[in-house]
């Protein structure tokens, strides 16, 4: 008989391998064209990048199918469940915007991201396969936590390119002159870097907003209200407040480049927060850390 949940777990580890290597020629590409001062055509450091995060992304999926099958149940009820899904989504998140646009040269914010977040998951954050409790025996658990997993994905992608629009702006403004920093003469300008991120942003912002709706219908489901100011509930407000003033600064002349750049990421980190210290340090009805 085939133990799924152990097979998962596995398959999890063996995915941050994968990343790990993809993450190294991720790095070693920039390098090389550090020294170069920038390549236009892709290198076969970044196509072997490429093609191991898709190997990755693909054991990473396995891993979240066989976790869910030993569970019987969507694998999104506490913390590893959660982190090992929204990895998840962010690296597709990345592979599917990649189909379409050239955002490689964040390949290395992605794939170090998603080594770090499965590895503090996996091992701080495991617990074996349990019941849900009875508030998150509802459908609502499929449709809420999905869209709030997509727009996660959205959103880091986003940070990652607002993070290198400040970098490149500072390239363009000649206060990054080293050697090392000549990999950014391959990045696009930091305009175009800031209207990608702007548009990621707003569909990760579309995506949350339909999370705190959704969490709301669900609450009241369960526990007779819209809204009660949970901890939870709080700060996946302050999150929506933060990326609603991210998405008007950008549309107001005076906040387009740096410190609308810097407000998304503000707006991530608030993301993060939100999963990590509310998840663990906080109490509460909306907490399912699996601790």
């Amino acid at each position: 008989m085939i133990d799924f949940e152990a097979n998962a777990l596995i398959a999890t580890y063996s995915s941050m391998a994968v990343y790990t290597f993809a993450f190294i020629l991720f790095t070693v590409d920039l390098a090389g064209r550090s020294a170069t001062e920038g390549q236009s055509a892709p290198t076969r450091w970044l196509r072997s990048a490429m093609a191991l995060t898709w190997l990755g992304w693909g054991v990473h999926l396995a891993a979240t199918v066989m976790r869910g099958i030993a569970a019987q149940r969507v694998p999104w009820a506490n913390m590893f469940e959660f982190g090992l899904t929204a990895t998840l989504a962010l690296v597709g998140v990345f592979l599917g915007i990649s189909l379409f646009r050239d955002v490689r040269f964040v390949g290395s914010f992605i794939t170090g991201f998603a080594i770090l977040s499965l590895g503090i998951v996996a091992t701080n954050f495991y617990v074996a396969v349990t019941p849900l409790p009875p508030a998150l025996q509802d459908y609502w658990l499929v449709i809420h936590v999905f869209v709030a997993v997509l727009g996660t994905g959205f959103f880091a992608t986003g940070a990652a390119l607002s993070a290198a629009q400040l970098f490149q702006s500072s390239r363009e403004a000649g206060n990054l002159q080293s050697r090392n920093w000549k990999f950014l003469s391959a990045f696009p300008q930091s305009d175009a870097l800031e209207a990608l991120a702007y548009r990621l942003t707003v569909i990760g912002f579309v995506f949350w907003t339909f999370t705190v709706i959704a969490g709301a219908i669900w609450a009241e489901h369960a526990w007779g209200r819209y809204w009660g100011w949970d901890t939870k509930e709080v700060w996946s407000f302050i999150i929506w407040v933060l990326f609603a003033g991210y998405i008007h600064a950008r549309a107001t002349r005076g906040w387009r480049g740096n410190p609308a750049a810097v407000l998304n990421l503000v707006g991530f980190a608030a993301v993060i927060f939100n999963f990590t210290i509310v998840n663990i340090f906080f109490k509460g009805l909306h907490v399912y850390s699996g601790l």
